[in-house]
């Protein structure tokens, strides 16, 4: 016992290589838009299926007689970080065999931004790639908006890992709530409510007029909340009903997906009761009320385009999908800033969104509240409390520490993208972008230009600050302190 490595490698070369086998599958799965379109993409798309499959099995067979399948803590995170890296760097092949992504870095940074859902491009001409390339760039917000290792312990429960602990390093700090008793049952029922969603939203896209091949791409990108769209100017020339369609979603994408299977068992009160819920409808409500008035006042003059252009990109922006109606970087600058603090709110704990989430500001308000009031009563005990129960105080702690790691990374961020020519206001944007995982961002890098004038090193740094923000900043950040690899 004594000689047992603290880290078991095996149990995670073994994991990866199962996951990258599933990926293939997927990968695979685009070629077949060449039936349809008839496209020169099927064999760099199959031949980037295969690679990944045959790394996947050589890993997963290096590794068959390993019979120790406890994850630990320390697994778990070397787990979900590396299988991040890892779909990304073979996710990266489709686009890069095609010769249609010919710069690897470019073919990194779109890749990273799909899968961490952030729905940043380098693409300047999206229309002019090939249909299962543009598919293949949706599925992977879809995969990984749920989180490809949810799907993994959903489909795969004769592994029979300890999987809790891969839920805890995807969300540092919080608890997810467990719908069964068995980890694979809670994975199974979210993946199915998350596919279910994605069905009914292709269905109504397709209702409102829109073909087969672009309902279903923007079906996978709104229920991962990414924002790749295969259109160059997003949603902006879709109908009114499309619109607030593509709205409602994203509001549900943005909320806990366990309030949403309550509600569908019909225990309506527990979506209704939950704080964090009814905080995230009043700041999309509040916002989308003040960006009416000014996009009326100042911009168009008619009420109901003003409230949907207005309420579209409140919640894009806080859900951090990425999608756009208009192009925002043409309102008043004052506006510009009100969309900039809009990027470090996010969606619900427990949803598909990134950001700081919700329940982190509605706890932080809350504290600050009960500061004020040990300052006039400093021998009461007053605790924080959310949905009626005591929030622990490490609890209190750990989202403190977020804030001010967040923080500082965006602004140590900010300061070395500034370094690579980047104006003060992109420099802030892109980091508050891509660390909140929302996409498009202010100025040139706004939702109808791109991420593909950013310097090489730059597109780099701001792929880290994507996964940063998709792992929530602990789950990557840890393995980086020496005190984790030793026993």
């Amino acid at each position: 016992m004594a000689n047992r490595p603290d880290i078991n490698y095996r149990l995670i070369i073994k994991f990866i290589g199962i996951l990258l086998m599933l990926l293939s599958g997927f990968m695979a799965m685009s070629a077949l838009w060449e039936i349809v379109y008839r496209e020169d993409t099927t064999l760099p798309i199959l031949i980037s299926a295969f690679i990944t499959f045959g790394t996947g099995l050589f890993l997963q067979q290096i590794t068959r007689k390993h019979e120790h399948k406890n994850i630990g803590k320390k697994e778990g995170y070397i787990i979900v970080t590396f299988t991040w890296i890892s779909i990304t760097l073979f996710g990266t092949l489709p686009f890069y065999l095609s010769g249609h992504i010919p710069s690897y870095t470019n073919a990194f940074f779109e890749t990273m931004s799909g899968f961490t859902t952030t729905g940043a491009t380098i693409l300047t001409d999206i229309e002019a790639m090939p249909k299962s390339l543009l598919f293949w760039r949706s599925m992977t917000h879809w995969l990984g908006g749920m989180g490809i290792i949810v799907l993994t312990l959903a489909i795969l429960p004769v592994l029979g890992v300890g999987g809790m602990q891969l839920f805890v390093a995807e969300a540092p700090g919080t608890t997810p709530a467990r719908l069964h008793p068995r980890i694979t049952e809670t994975a199974k029922r979210l993946w199915y409510i998350y596919m279910g969603l994605t069905l009914v939203l292709c269905t109504l896209l397709m209702a409102g007029n829109m073909n087969f091949f672009e309902a279903i791409n923007h079906s996978l990108s709104t229920l991962a909340t990414g924002g790749f769209s295969p259109k160059n100017d997003s949603l902006s020339s879709y109908s009114p009903f499309i619109q607030y369609v593509i709205i409602l979603f994203m509001i549900i994408a943005g909320t806990n997906f366990t309030l949403h299977y309550f509600a569908l068992k019909g225990n309506f009160h527990k979506l209704t009761n939950n704080e964090e819920f009814r905080f995230y409808l009043l700041i999309i409500g509040g916002f989308t009320i003040f960006f009416t008035a000014t996009i009326y006042g100042f911009h168009l003059g008619n009420v109901e385009e003003s409230f949907r252009q207005a309420l579209f990109q409140v919640v894009a922006i806080i859900t951090t999908t990425g999608f756009a109606t208009t192009d925002y970087t043409q309102w008043r600058e004052f506006m510009w800033f009100v969309l900039f603090l809009l990027m470090f709110t996010g969606g619900c704990i427990g949803s598909t969104s990134g950001g700081v989430k919700m329940v982190r500001h509605l706890l932080l308000i809350k504290n600050t509240h009960q500061e004020f009031k040990r300052l006039i009563h400093p021998m009461a005990v007053l605790p924080t409390r959310l949905d009626g129960k005591t929030i622990p105080s490490e609890i209190i702690y750990n989202f403190l520490a977020f804030f001010l790691l967040y923080v500082s990374i965006f602004m140590a961020g900010a300061a070395v993208m500034s370094t690579m020519g980047l104006s003060f206001k992109l420099s802030l944007a892109s980091v508050a972008s891509t660390l909140g995982n929302v996409g498009p961002a202010l100025g040139t890098l706004g939702p109808m230009d791109s991420y593909v004038h950013i310097p090489t090193p730059g597109k780099w740094m701001l792929s880290f600050f994507m996964l940063l923000g998709r792992l929530e900043l602990f789950t990557v950040l840890i393995l980086l302190t020496p005190a984790f690899w030793k026993k």
